[in-house]
């Protein structure tokens, strides 16, 4: 199963361009920018990454957030990256990039732009890797920081810019509050992917459905609990973002035996797998088939559908996902 897994091309849509950074890129990052509040030596970044709640997670993120003050820093990471997809035999991937931070650090607005273009660029080049960028609101920030991230993703547009989302913290953080610079995100043609559920209540999930016209949800766990609202997302075919060791990372789900993946799919909700933020956590796509695998009992036939539902579920162009889709039929055949 595990070489299955290692040849099966696969799409991942929910992960974050900063919390991808391997151990080696942040000590690079963090040795770079020495008076940051990053560990510089390997056991000590490790700690660090140990993370008591979501809260706990967040304010790490914060910090590894603030040692991207350059360019250079962004191109590395995207590259870095690409690398380390390219590895899980994923073709296409849809990063999570929170511009309104690295513009607050001192990156020039252009700058920004220009690194992701070369990174991207530089990603298909030397990894064969397809990048598409959604660009997110850090919720916390609050109403302006939101009008500031659509604002400025409309303006500079990166090559490859594709979403718009909302992250970070949901408890105190009406999915509402943001309405107006998601309106501004649709009516530019981007596409709509904000988190819910992951740490509140299936009322996070539906206000994000009403209030954001969300298309795809990051997490979504949390919809297990209301039956409506799994017939809702099934019936409307709204995929679920899905990152289990994520969950248990952050303590969002107490233990694996309690995960709510299993219902979602039973329910017949479009699932995909996803690593959220794989340097931070410790883990990478193979890794999260492998778990659903052993966990949960999904057979090579359900791996190869869930590679499937990754594909169909993402923003790129009909002509790559039937090359994708025609890949994963072949590796299930063994060919």
């Amino acid at each position: 199963m595990r070489d299955f897994i290692q040849r099966l091309p696969k799409a991942e849509l929910h992960v974050h361009l900063v919390g991808s950074a391997s151990l080696d890129t942040v000590l690079e990052l963090a040795r770079r920018h020495p008076a940051k509040a990053v560990p510089t030596e390997l056991e000590q970044l490790r700690a660090f990454y140990e993370f008591t709640d979501f809260a706990h997670f967040i304010d790490v993120y914060v910090k590894v957030n603030q040692l991207v003050v350059t360019g250079t820093d962004v191109t590395a990471l995207v590259v870095g990256l690409a690398r380390d997809l390219a590895a899980n035999q994923v073709r296409y991937a849809e990063v999570t990039v929170t511009p309104v931070p690295h513009l607050v650090t001192g990156i020039e607005p252009d700058e920004l732009a220009e690194a992701l273009t070369k990174g991207r660029r530089r990603a298909l080049r030397q990894h064969g890797v397809a990048l598409a960028w959604v660009f997110d609101i850090a919720g916390s920030l609050g109403f302006d920081a939101g009008v500031a991230t659509a604002e400025w993703a409309l303006r500079f547009r990166p090559e490859g810019t594709i979403g718009f989302g909302l992250g970070g913290r949901e408890a105190g953080v009406p999915r509402e509050l943001y309405r107006v610079p998601f309106d501004m995100a649709r009516e530019g043609g981007l596409h709509l992917v904000p988190h819910a559920g992951e740490t509140t209540g299936p009322e996070t999930i539906w206000s994000a459905l009403k209030h954001l016209r969300a298309e795809r949800i990051g997490h979504g766990t949390s919809a297990v609990r209301d039956p409506g609202l799994l017939a809702h997302l099934a019936g409307e075919g709204i995929p679920v973002e899905v990152c289990p060791t994520s969950n248990l990372r952050t303590r969002a789900v107490a233990a694996i035996a309690e995960h709510p993946f299993p219902r979602l799919l039973d329910a017949g909700v479009p699932v995909t797998l996803a690593t959220d933020d794989p340097g931070m956590f410790h883990t990478d796509l193979n890794r999260e088939y492998l778990l659903v695998h052993e966990h949960f009992g999904l057979s090579r036939g359900d791996l190869a559908d869930l590679a499937r539902a990754g594909v169909r579920a993402a923003f790129c162009g009909e002509d790559r996902k039937a090359t994708l889709l025609a890949e994963i039929d072949a590796t299930e055949r063994g060919q």
